[in-house]
């Protein structure tokens, strides 16, 4: 098949958007000009790469493994675009991270400024996305690596375990759950709630589980950082769900009491997402090996 990189931009814009007008806008080409595209592509192929319908477009059987392959192959055309210019510039490399929200907001501030230290050509693109999210990301290559938590299809990308993290209830000291040393997540939802910001991984999970209890959280206030939630904990606002981690950085600092939950899914493993382990630059294996060391360290 012949073709450009403005046609598989053209099809991936398409397939994103559903419709062919808006894709063409984007595109900056003409309606006509964007058809015609796509019809050579379906020519060359012999096959239909899209269903035609009333309100738009959608992808046929053989459109979405097109489609999986021109964004490999603009994720690659990018990179190699993106390594000339680090290279020009003196970088050796730039690696994309898709990670949940514990990991962009509790333990990645602490780890990397040390890995970019000691790599300080290499350039870290980091993003907050939801566990179903990250695990596409690195299917589809937008991601290098992905950090997740709980239980998340993997969509068979390989799953290197480096930790294992604990939600807690933390309370004010004065809350009378204070002096529990366990409880169920149902039991303090008639308590005010103080959570994280809508669309955040755990504030999702959450919703999730109290949907299916059919109770929602009574939320006060929502906040983009553990360590915001632990200081509205501590002053009274309501009780929160927070990584143990978080909460124990937090708990002497902002008066804090935590509680041990006995839902099976407050223990939640951590893996770090890859499509092949053995095809990655060395700077993204080394980011891997600091991550899993950050956490053998304290073991030993």
């Amino acid at each position: 098949m012949q073709f450009d990189l403005t046609d598989l931009r053209l099809f991936v814009l398409i397939a994103d958007e559903g419709n062919m007008t808006r894709a063409a806008e984007r595109q900056h080409l003409s309606l006509a000009a964007a058809s015609a595209r796509v019809k050579s592509l379906e020519a060359q192929s012999g096959l239909s790469l899209f269903y035609r319908e009333a309100r738009g477009v959608r992808l046929t059987p053989p459109g979405e493994a097109f489609l999986y392959h021109a964004r490999g192959v603009l994720r690659q055309a990018e990179q190699l675009r993106t390594d000339l210019q680090e290279y020009g510039g003196g970088l050796r490399g730039h690696l994309r991270v898709f990670a949940n929200t514990t990991a962009v907001t509790d333990f990645l501030p602490e780890i990397l400024p040390g890995f970019l230290s000691a790599n300080p050509k290499i350039n870290i693109d980091l993003q907050e996305k939801p566990n179903a999210e990250i695990a596409r990301g690195v299917l589809d290559g937008r991601a290098d690596i992905g950090i997740v938590a709980g239980k998340v299809d993997t969509l068979g990308l390989q799953a290197i375990h480096f930790s294992t993290d604990r939600l807690v209830l933390a309370t004010a000291k004065n809350h009378r759950f204070a002096r529990r040393k366990k409880i169920a997540f149902a039991e303090t939802l008639d308590e005010d709630a103080v959570g994280m910001q809508y669309g955040s991984t755990l504030q999702t999970f959450l919703s999730q589980v109290t949907d299916a209890l059919g109770k929602p959280m009574k939320l006060r206030i929502q906040l983009s950082s553990f360590d915001g939630m632990c200081r509205m904990i501590g002053a009274g606002v309501g009780v929160g769900i927070v990584p143990e981690s978080a909460a124990r950085r937090n708990q002497a600092g902002m008066g804090i009491a935590l509680i041990e939950l006995t839902d099976v899914w407050s223990v939640r493993e951590r893996y770090i997402l890859v499509r092949n382990r053995d095809a990655l630059p060395r700077y993204a294996e080394s980011l891997i090996e600091t991550l899993c060391a950050h956490y053998r360290e304290p073991a030993a």
